[in-house]
């Protein structure tokens, strides 16, 4: 059915939202697509509800062609599924949490793992029965600490999740081989420039994971790519190469050292290369020969919390999406004072080894960086105010509990499959696939009989596209510096037909065009507004995005009308009569 902006329900924006941070927020608000209701939740008009719903028929269009069956969940759960499994807990106040009028739990739905498992449980008991792959498209909830960017990061948002079930785990690798097939095939018909990064599994288990993220400098997810080879990870997945164990043959023995004046890393280099009697002799020392010690506090969901430190180079900072990414569902924060005072074998700024590990008298746990290796030579804390340790050798003079890599990762760090330079990057996470395996399944006992008669507990998969997160994605990666520059697979509308002018026969011709091209399968958009100027019309046009422009205006006299690429800008005069078809042409169809 024809659009038309003299009745569409539709308002742009000449002036960009005061809450807006990136430029899919700022379009989609001006271009009249969605509106705020509250932090985090928006709502869809016309044009930017067909927007989501061509994403969202892409997305089952694929679902469907891989041969999975779609199903529908309910967004108001039961607590106690998810008390089986922990996440009760484990979300924290990502959770939303509700009673009802007889006091029971019950949550909005952030995903549907527990739910496709015991849908599965209850219907099917045998080997026979599987592999079977189940998705929906539902609304999803989060309660957002910092909901920002628009629909990029809300607490109210549409997901396609998928749920695979197999006997074995060679089973779960092809279902999880189709899903990686389809989402190449979806992101691809979206206009989607995307990454396939290796990713964290975080809070929903498993083994292998891989983000699909869209490349795009607002990003919120770093992710690294090598330059040299296919190797790319979520910056959370990166792994650190450790280096080679070093001869620590000759390097004199460890000695404390007063260093006062030295409150920064930078501070402490400086000091340690003018002195002659903390000079090494053979080069200058570096920041990253310092050994950084970092104690965080670390607050379980049911509120236990334990006392972590980290030793890492002093070059280098402790980055906390890799931190608290490792420590899920833990979440850590830096010691305070009140901390300190609880630990005064603690000396702030000038902790060393020394007052850390398990077998000390502080008991806090002590992990390492990778680089932190046998023979590496160190300045550290003394455990003393104003004092360093010199020449403090690993393995030698102290040994850690573990290696934690949660250094930042930077540009032209090693990459860990090749050896060459990493680039570091930010993108939009679009999809993510795991390999579950049985955690949901052995909590929540999915098991059938095998081929023997025995009962095996189910493999499963899980596997996301953020169907409303798509739309923002697209119009990150399709604007420029006049308005959005829809695909035209997702965009509102194939043609913007402009009628410009007073004269009753430019409507009159823009109305037989547009009916024209509707009967030839084409979308229009007509812009049948009288008494609105031509500058505001084609600001509109613009501004809305949508591929083709079509105006009728002055040159009708002449017997033309010009045609304009939103993409590349191009403009072309056609015959009135021949128009039409040219356009269908142009439109693919």
């Amino acid at each position: 059915m024809m659009l038309r902006m003299s009745s569409l329900f539709l308002r742009t924006l000449r002036e960009d939202p005061a809450d807006a941070e990136v430029p899919s927020h700022r379009l989609l608000v001006r271009a009249g697509y969605v509106r705020r209701i509250a932090p985090g939740v928006f709502s869809w008009l016309p044009l930017g509800y067909i927007v989501y719903r061509n994403v969202e028929r892409i997305v089952r269009e694929e679902m469907d062609a891989a041969g999975f069956q779609e199903v529908h969940f309910p967004s108001l759960l039961p607590r106690e599924p998810f008390e089986t499994t922990g996440r009760w807990t484990e979300y924290g106040d990502t959770l939303f949490r509700l009673q009802d009028r007889k006091k029971n739990d019950l949550l909005l739905g952030p995903t549907h793992e527990e739910m496709s498992t015991l849908l599965v449980k209850g219907e099917y008991s045998s080997y026979k029965d599987l592999p079977l792959v189940i998705y929906q498209i539902q609304t999803k909830f989060r309660d957002e600490a910092r909901p920002r960017a628009g629909i990029l990061r809300g607490r109210e948002f549409v997901m396609k999740d998928s749920y695979s079930f197999d006997v074995t785990d060679e089973g779960l690798t092809i279902s999880y081989g189709r899903h990686r097939d389809s989402y190449i095939k979806t992101f691809e018909r979206l206009g989607l420039e995307y990454v396939i990064v290796s990713a964290m599994s975080g809070a929903m288990g498993g083994s292998a994971s891989e983000e699909f993220l869209a490349p795009t400098v607002v990003g919120e997810d770093s992710f690294v790519r090598c330059s040299a080879c296919d190797y790319a990870a979520n910056v959370e997945a990166v792994q650190t190469p450790a280096p080679a164990p070093v001869d620590a043959t000759g390097i004199p023995a460890a000695h404390a050292e007063d260093t006062p004046g030295t409150p920064t890393i930078e501070s402490l280099v400086a000091v340690s290369n003018e002195r002659p009697d903390l000079a090494r002799p053979d080069r200058s020392w570096t920041a990253a020969d310092t050994l950084k010690n970092i104690v965080f506090m670390v607050t379980n969901p049911d509120g236990a919390s334990y006392p972590l430190a980290v030793g890492l180079p002093g070059d280098r900072e402790v980055d906390l999406k890799r931190l608290e990414a490792v420590l899920q569902p833990g979440v850590p924060a830096p010691f305070d004072e009140a901390e300190f005072a609880r630990h005064p074998s603690l000396v702030k700024g000038y902790i060393g080894p020394g007052s850390l590990g398990e077998s000390n008298p502080s008991g806090i746990r002590f992990v390492v960086d990778p680089r932190v290796v046998a023979g590496t030579r160190w300045i550290t804390g003394a455990d003393t105010a104003g004092t360093h340790v010199y020449d403090l050798v690993a393995g030698r003079d102290f040994t850690a509990d573990g290696i934690l890599d949660v250094a930042e990762v930077r540009e032209g760090d090693e990459c860990p499959a090749c050896g060459s330079s990493l680039l570091l990057a930010r993108g939009i996470e679009i999809g993510h696939i795991f390999q579950l395996g049985r955690k949901y399944a052995e909590a929540l006992g999915l098991r059938v009989l095998d081929e023997h008669g025995e009962l095996v507990t189910v493999t499963m998969g899980s596997y996301g596209i953020g169907v409303s997160r798509a739309v923002a994605a697209i119009a990150e990666q399709s604007h420029d510096d006049k308005g959005l520059v829809w695909p035209r697979e997702v965009a509102p509308a194939d043609v913007h037909l402009i009628a410009t002018g007073k004269d009753d026969a430019v409507f009159e011709t823009a109305e037989e065009i547009a009916a024209a091209l509707e009967v030839a399968g084409i979308r229009v958009l007509l812009d049948d507004r009288r008494g609105v100027s031509p500058g505001v019309k084609f600001n509109d046009s613009e501004l809305i995005g949508i591929p083709t422009i079509m105006v009728v205006g002055k040159r009708l006299a002449e017997g033309f009308v010009e045609v304009k690429d939103r993409r590349t800008g191009e403009r072309t005069d056609l015959e009135v009569g021949s128009a039409a078809a040219a356009v269908v042409a142009m439109c693919g169809r």
